[in-house]
């Protein structure tokens, strides 16, 4: 199945709604007159400036708390606005050339979902029980990974299809291009395979990306009928081997990348709001560069946590109000700084060679320390090297089966041309272009 065509150019800056605008968690709970969604759109340029194409949204959905407690899929969530901000920020993105995905959580719904009130108050006989899976305990609903105010979806039931098709298309309607699904993983891939492709008849052109974690992802995109899904194998792997000195993890995980890239592109990430900001996660800051440049140099469509192009800081904790650390407020523009004109860099470079998208890579050295690879897509190849050791990487080309080429990127060291030998600095990177 392809993707639609317009994701083979797609970078997305992610951000975290309800956080980013100071609506959760807080104090007093702003109220829909604030119009606080619209604080997003004043953020626009700052994405384009960064090279994105596209805005990744978290819950925007009426919830009680966190945006993953859904009580309204149809209303906007009123702490952010109403549905006049939702068409102002759709409008303003168009302008600007930036496509709007947005997220949908349809395994699970908030206690004050509407069905479920219905499904409490009238017992296990009333039609909105059968929207309801059931727990361990016959007489009550099951939850959400043991999380009370979760209520898990029935999606054996018919009439949760119907609803989760209609919420999809009534969104694309209103501007969206697409979503992220949240929590795929604990939906039947049946229930996907049976609501997306009813939505992509009308809907050709959108997109679907599936949140999941672990196991076989071509399996799960064939069978769910997804676009694309996370990519947490090749996350862990980036910051791992940087933080272990051990780049045959990273190795590993390119391997299983490349055969993931037989069957969809994944949508790739060294950050988002539900694990902790890769500035904090790095053991050496030296290394977020490296991180960086795995993002953008292999296949995928990447995408970047709001904050992470100025290096912004936060630990995700396993406790109740871990996440807000790596969700915060964003109130003044970032200044300009190594990390923005890094990623500016290097996004450049993705666009002026869209290739990227679909290639693959092939190790030239690898040891625990050192790694150098090829990244390619048809006749067209990138050498990336890369060293996190604390002795130059002494590198020729020839040896690597190279040739000779010119660096055109990388760190403590000046573009240089004709190449048929040179060195990675110390816990430094390259870029070669080989003729």
């Amino acid at each position: 199945m392809a993707e639609p065509d317009w994701v083979a150019h797609a970078i997305w800056w992610q951000i975290y709604p309800l956080g980013f605008v100071g609506a959760f968690p807080a104090d007093q709970p702003p109220t829909a007159d604030e119009h606080r969604l619209r604080r997003i759109v004043d953020w626009f340029d700052h994405a384009v400036q960064l090279g994105a194409s596209g805005v990744a949204l978290g819950p925007i959905f009426a919830s009680r708390t966190h945006g993953y407690d859904t009580t309204d899929h149809f209303r906007i969530d009123p702490r952010l606005g109403d549905e006049d901000d939702f068409d102002h920020l759709v409008t303003e993105a168009r302008r600007r050339g930036l496509r709007v995905l947005l997220d949908g959580v349809f395994n699970h719904v908030g206690t004050d979902f509407a069905r479920y009130r219905e499904a409490l108050d009238g017992g296990p006989d009333h039609p909105a029980s059968s929207w309801f899976r059931r727990g361990g305990n016959a007489s009550r609903f099951g939850t959400f990974e043991g999380h009370g105010e979760l209520i898990a979806l029935n999606h054996d039931e018919p009439a949760v299809a119907d609803y989760t098709a209609t919420v999809l298309r009534h969104w694309l309607s209103r501007g969206a291009d697409g979503w992220r699904l949240d929590a795929a993983y604990a939906v039947p891939d049946r229930f996907w395979a049976l609501v997306l492709p009813s939505v992509r008849r009308e809907f050709p052109d959108a997109w679907f990306v599936g949140e999941v974690i672990h196991g076989d992802y071509s399996a799960t995109v064939r069978a769910a009928t997804f676009d694309s899904v996370t990519q947490y194998e090749l996350w862990k792997a980036i910051w791992s081997s940087l933080n272990d000195g051990n780049f045959h993890e990273l190795d590993w995980a390119l391997k299983r990348h490349n055969d993931f890239l037989d069957t969809f592109v994944p949508l790739t990430f060294v950050g988002n709001h539900d694990v902790t900001r890769i500035a904090s996660q790095l053991q050496n800051s030296a290394h977020l560069e490296h991180a960086l440049v795995l993002l953008l140099t292999t296949g995928g469509t990447p995408s970047i946590y709001s904050g992470d192009e100025s290096a912004y800081r936060g630990v995700k904790e396993e406790r109740r109000g871990g996440d807000d650390a790596v969700r915060p407020e964003f109130t003044t523009a970032p200044d300009d700084s190594d990390a923005m004109r890094l990623h500016q860099y290097l996004i450049g470079l993705r666009r002026r060679h869209p290739w990227l998208h679909t290639a693959t890579t092939s190790p030239l050295l690898l040891t625990n320390t050192g790694y150098v690879y090829r990244t390619s897509a048809g006749s067209e190849s990138l050498i990336v090297a890369l060293n996190i050791d604390d002795a130059p990487l002494r590198l020729s080309l020839s040896d690597l089966a190279v040739g000779s080429g010119r660096v055109i990127a990388g760190s403590g060291a000046p573009p240089q041309e004709d190449i048929g030998q040179t060195e990675v600095p110390p816990h430094g990177w390259l870029i070669i272009q080989p003729h």
